[in-house]
C-alpha cells in the first residue's frame, strides 16, 4: 500500500506536531506501506520523512524543480522525483496513492487537501482521505464542512468522503476499513 502524505513544511510548529509526524512515518513504514510526500526536508515533511526513514521505509518525495534549486528536497528519500510545477506535484502525489492523510498544515496543505475532496466528489478519487487531528487542528475544519453541508452547497452524503482520526495509530485501520468511494459518485455530486 503507497499512502499519500501531506504535510506542513514550517519547522516553528508546536513540538507535538513533529512527534506525530514522525510517528505516522514510523508506523506506515513498520506495516511496509510506502510514503509518497512533498519531498521537502523541514518542517512536518522532514519529520515524517526521518521517521518512515529510520524504519528502513521507502519514501517517495515529489518536488518541483524550482524547490530542488532552493534546496528544500530531502536528501535521504529512497526516490525524489523532480516535475516541474506545483500543479504536476499534486497530480503525481495522488496518482498511485491508496490513501490520502493530511497532517496539520497550512494553506498549501489545505489546498491539496481540498483538491483531493474535490476529485473525490467528482468522482475522479476513490480511496480513502484521512485528516490527523493533532491538537484538535482539523476541528475548526470539521465544523465549517459540516455548515458548507448545512447550507446545501454539498449533498449530505459528501460528509463520508473524509474521516479525522485523533491518533496515528487509528489511521492505518481507519484506511483498512473505510470503503472505496462509490463508482456512481456523479451521480449526486452536484446538489439537489
Amino acid at each position: 500500500m503507497r499512502i499519500c502524505v501531506y504535510a506542513a513544511s514550517s519547522a516553528r510548529v508546536a513540538p507535538e506536531f513533529h512527534a506525530a509526524a514522525r510517528a505516522l512515518g514510523e508506523a506506515l513504514a513498520a506495516e511496509g506501506c510506502g510514503i509518497v510526500y512533498g519531498g521537502g526536508s523541514q518542517g512536518l515533511m522532514g519529520s515524517l520523512a526521518d521517521g518512515a526513514l529510520a524504519k528502513g521505509g521507502e519514501v517517495i518525495g515529489i518536488l518541483p524543480r524550482f524547490m530542488a534549486d532552493l534546496e528544500w528536497g530531502h536528501p535521504g528519500l529512497t526516490r525524489l522525483e523532480l516535475v516541474e510545477d506545483m500543479r504536476e506535484r499534486k497530480h503525481r502525489l495522488l496518482a498511485d496513492s491508496d490513501a490520502v492523510v493530511a497532517l496539520p498544515g497550512g494553506c498549501g496543505t489545505l489546498e491539496e487537501l481540498f483538491e483531493a475532496i474535490t476529485l473525490k466528489r467528482l468522482g475522479l478519487y476513490f480511496n480513502p482521505i484521512l485528516l490527523l487531528n493533532v491538537r484538535g487542528f482539523y476541528a475548526p475544519l470539521q465544523a465549517f464542512m459540516e455548515q458548507v453541508i448545512a447550507e446545501r452547497f454539498m449533498n449530505p452524503q459528501h460528509a463520508a468522503m473524509w474521516q479525522l482520526v485523533d491518533e496515528v495509530g487509528q489511521v492505518l485501520p481507519t484506511i483498512r476499513s473505510t470503503p472505496k468511494w462509490r463508482e456512481d459518485a456523479r451521480e449526486y455530486a452536484v446538489v439537489r
